[in-house]
């Protein structure tokens, strides 16, 4: 893809992704130079990742399309620590085997959203090669002396959690703070990365790491927080950093972001039917989660997790406008935001399920996708031979999945049309039997628009 016309800053602006910049003016005139570093991180907390880090992964997106090389380090080293922001209490501590495996199931991650974002794939690094590395004495000398406690207890995820008495905060996630200022300041030294990226609640980090670089040897430059040169320290070249932070992302009524009845929105799909771990979210739910979207959140949800333009967006947001019903804008966001995610032909596939589900006409779905469009039905598991022979009559089977609570009301359903079995219409003397199963063991019920239950036949 070629390089986007504009100034990078102007672009992540425009999309809401802007919320402090440690010197503006300056971080304008270093990116004019292509080819600038620009780095963000990436804890393993799961053999995931969420859409919450999807941010800060598509603003390295921004970067590879206006010129510049991005880079995402995964936290090999800083997820064995864990940072205190937002949290209230302290994280569990992983093992070294989990978090590296953690590093390696995220890794695909970061190759597939670049993959379909049609920009070359970032450099990929893991903390743990160079932090693992530091001796004890290095690190209370090296990086401990360059920060004062003073100024560490009064960042907002230390004093938080000082305040209180319950919980309080260890040492172990206290230094947290000076292993990423240290990853910044390897970084730079070894790679050129001069700008990190990451989430508000970042800012305190990455501004100790500005700060680190300033301080130490790796580097004599200025630090665009104080641009005073410590004394005795000659500056080389007139290199800055700098740190760039997005808004956390919010829904307009209040609710928590990323969180679904059935937990949080992953960005990896299940690898089959049988993969049954909560850090998974199908292709299906994903876009179903982008579709029931709030209409005061889609546009902004359009500028964040799609590379729509400004015209196309503002279109979108003018149909909007006119036709909310029409839904426009969500089933974009829907669909690109999948395509970002899961690629091209998985977007069109949880398009065409979610129409199938629209309308009941599943029968054609395949089984894998049968089971991600049924996946949030209440399911029975039933004994396969009774649909041999006289099969089960539907009057009894509604009242049996909890569809009906009678069986005259499941006559009175029957009746006026208002049950379907895989799709199709039946009548009050229908009985199920073999000749229905979808993929030889599922039977797909639904009354009204919204209430199915799925039967498993074993």
């Amino acid at each position: 893809m070629p390089n986007t016309p504009g100034h990078l800053i102007d672009e992540l602006r425009w999309r809401g992704l802007v919320h402090q910049i440690t010197d503006e003016v300056g971080l304008r005139k270093h990116l004019e130079t292509p080819g600038r570093k620009i780095y963000a991180g990436f804890d393993p907390t799961s053999d995931s990742l969420t859409i919450g880090n999807l941010v800060p992964m598509m603003m390295l997106v921004h970067v590879a399309r206006h010129g510049h090389v991005p880079v995402a380090v995964q936290g090999g080293a800083t997820g064995l620590i864990g940072d205190p922001s937002g949290k209230q209490a302290e994280r569990t501590l992983q093992t070294p085997e989990m978090v590296d495996a953690r590093v390696k199931a995220q890794r695909p991650i970061f190759e597939r959203v670049f993959a379909n974002a049609d920009v070359p794939a970032p450099t990929i690094l893991n903390n743990y090669d160079w932090i693992s590395k530091l001796t004890w004495i290095e690190a209370l000398r090296d990086i401990g002396k360059h920060f004062s406690v003073n100024m560490m207890i009064q960042k907002d995820s230390v004093k938080s959690r000082l305040e209180s008495r319950d919980q309080g905060i260890s040492y172990t996630e206290f230094s947290y703070m000076l292993m990423q200022a240290y990853d910044f300041a390897h970084l730079h030294k070894t790679f050129g990365v001069t700008v990190q990226m990451g989430g508000s609640d970042q800012w305190g980090n990455i501004v100790g790491g500005c700060d680190l670089i300033r301080r130490t040897a790796f580097s004599s430059i200025e630090c665009v927080e104080n641009k005073t040169i410590p004394d005795g320290v000659q500056p080389e070249n007139n290199t800055e950093v700098f740190g760039l932070t997005a808004p956390l992302v919010t829904k307009a009524d209040g609710t928590k972001f990323g969180k679904t009845e059935s937990g949080a929105i992953w960005l990896s799909a299940p690898s089959g039917p049988e993969d049954h771990s909560s850090a998974r979210t199908s292709a299906f739910a994903y876009y179903q989660f982008w579709l029931n979207a709030l209409d005061a959140d889609v546009i902004k949800y359009l500028k964040i997790y799609t590379l729509l333009t400004q015209e196309e967006i503002a279109a979108l947001d003018s149909a909007h406008a006119a036709n909310p019903s029409a839904r426009e804008a969500h089933r974009a966001l829907a669909h690109h935001a999948t395509a970002i995610l899961h690629g091209p032909e998985a977007a069109h596939q949880a398009e065409a399920a979610a129409k199938a589900l629209f309308s009941g006409e599943i029968a054609g779905l395949d089984a894998r996708t049968l089971d991600e469009v049924l996946a949030g039905a209440p399911t029975s598991t039933l004994d396969k031979g009774r649909l041999e022979g006289a099969g089960v009559p539907l009057v009894d089977l509604l009242v049996e999945t909890g569809l009906a609570k009678s069986k005259r009301e499941s006559r009175e359903f029957l009746q006026n049309g208002s049950v379907l079995v895989n799709g199709l219409a039946t009548g009050v003397e229908a009985v199920a039997t073999t000749a229905d199963l979808l993929h030889g063991s599922i039977i797909a019920l639904r009354r009204g628009k919204k209430n199915w239950h799925v039967t498993r036949w074993r």
